[in-house]
């Protein structure tokens, strides 16, 4: 009886230490979750982020969940029914509260960016842009999620979030170490240039070689505890859509004089052989533009786009007398930069001489033996990929002043990793750093060694105790 005494203390005694040494721990981070809809003048766009709660050097280390294309053209396309412009966003909507837990979404900041569509209608009739912003902020406010706004970007807020992405995707700003188990800053990290090419605009960023000496062109940021000091500038009216309508514009004016504002219109422009007999309305007048198949012809047309004259003999200006300084290392050319050169099979490596081959053999053949070998799921898209090449030729080469060793830097992409490159993940990634960190939720937790120790000898004491018993 004694013994069993002894044994029963004992196990009294342990049981009592496990509830006492007790100690505090974490929970594991929780997800959160951001949304981001890119509304562009072509189309938009709406990319579901996710990062855990704990955020090294407060910006989040964020992925991409979900990305859906939003049926039919840009926001700004509905400047005469701005009701639509939020009702085109509902399905992308639907799609992003299924992956998003049902616990977290009302957590969820949703965001709508529009870029130079709407930065053209702006200019054109500012009323109209308020109320297509006005419909589309009533359609997301009307979803279980944060509704943070919906706002037009500027060029340079565009260009330097698109800079943001291309070198996080690329592990510029910070990088896992299996070896540390933690996030560290590269050592020697290379950091991109950022080239984009929508329907209205065009952007180009970069990290500029020595001091910038116009500081209105630049763009500052804090990112995993480190500063960058960007050159970053948006060309309006640059983008691929508009430089068409200019261009046809431009080959009209050998008719006469043809008045209109910048950027005004909606001409279109052929360089292909035999595709011709398209009429468009110019004013009073029909005007048919027919191809004739001169790719040098079609490169002289793109180039009087351009006011290099206002440089004069300035090595750190692009044109329309606009300050950059020389353009350095290595860059990604995304958007229509990329889609344009992959319809013509142009990749990276390839040398400038064989691009431009590339791009005159493609402007040269006929429409017969171009609409045969290609099949394109926007058949109006063919017609215009001669223009829109010798376009990318000109922007890169005589406005951006890339030359035969630099072009080898530039890089034609559109993804990396499993994210898609764009502005809107480098707007998340800057927003994280607004958000306030989520701090560890904390626990009382048993140390684990010391409660399976108590637990065995718990119960080790009771068998003994019950055989102890029976011997008795």
């Amino acid at each position: 009886t004694a013994i069993v005494g002894v044994l029963i203390a004992l196990s009294i005694i342990a049981l009592v230490l496990s509830l006492v040494k007790i100690e505090d721990v974490s929970l594991p981070p929780t997800v959160k979750y951001g949304m981001v809809f890119d509304a562009g003048s072509s189309h938009t766009s709406l990319f579901v982020y996710e990062w855990d709660s704990d955020k090294e050097n407060d910006t989040g280390v964020v992925s991409q969940t979900l990305s859906c294309d939003v049926q039919g053209q840009g926001i700004s396309s509905y400047a005469n029914d701005p009701s639509k412009a939020g009702d085109s966003l509902r399905d992308c909507l639907d799609k992003a509260l299924k992956v998003v837990p049902a616990a977290k979404q009302r957590d969820v900041p949703a965001y709508l960016g529009a870029t130079a569509g709407m930065r053209l209608l702006r200019e054109q009739n500012s009323s109209t842009a308020d109320q297509v912003l006005a419909e589309v902020a009533k359609t997301m406010r009307e979803y279980p999620t944060a509704f943070k706004g919906a706002r037009i970007l500027t060029g340079e807020e565009e260009g330097a979030y698109g800079w943001i992405t291309i070198n996080y995707l690329l592990d510029s700003f910070t990088k896992y170490s299996p070896k540390a188990h933690t996030w560290v800053h590269p050592e020697a990290a290379n950091i991109f240039g950022a080239l984009d090419l929508g329907g209205a605009s065009t952007q180009i960023s970069f990290m500029p070689e020595g001091p910038v000496i116009n500081w209105n062109k630049t763009s500052k940021f804090m990112l995993y505890g480190y500063n960058y000091n960007i050159y970053t500038h948006s060309y309006l009216c640059y983008g691929q859509n508009e430089m068409l309508k200019r261009l046809a514009k431009e080959l009209i004016a050998v008719r006469g004089e043809l008045g209109g504002e910048r950027c005004a219109g909606s001409l279109k422009l052929v360089c292909l052989h035999g595709r011709g007999n398209e009429t468009e309305q110019h004013g009073n007048e029909d005007v048919t533009l027919e191809g004739r198949g001169n790719a040098g012809g079609c490169l002289a047309a793109i180039k009087k786009l351009f006011n290099f004259s206002a440089c004069g003999q300035s090595q750190d200006c692009t044109f329309d007398g606009v300050y950059q300084p020389p353009v350095r290392g290595q860059f990604i050319a995304f958007s229509a930069f990329y889609y344009n050169f992959k319809f013509l099979n142009l990749t990276e490596g390839q040398s400038l001489a064989t691009v431009r081959e590339t791009i005159e053999h493609f402007c040269t053949r006929s429409w017969e033996d171009l609409s045969s070998s290609y099949t394109e799921e926007n058949p109006e898209r063919l017609p215009k990929y001669c223009a829109n090449a010798n376009y990318i030729l000109t922007l890169l080469l005589d406005a951006y002043k890339f030359n035969e060793t630099s072009w080898n830097n530039i890089f034609f992409q559109m993804k990396a990793g499993s994210a898609d490159v764009g502005w809107t993940l480098g707007y998340m990634l800057n927003l994280t750093n607004m958000i306030p960190v989520e701090a560890p939720v904390w626990v009382k937790g048993h140390i684990p060694s010391l409660w399976a120790a108590a637990v065995t000898f718990i119960i080790l004491t009771i068998a003994l105790g019950l055989a102890a018993l029976l011997l008795h």
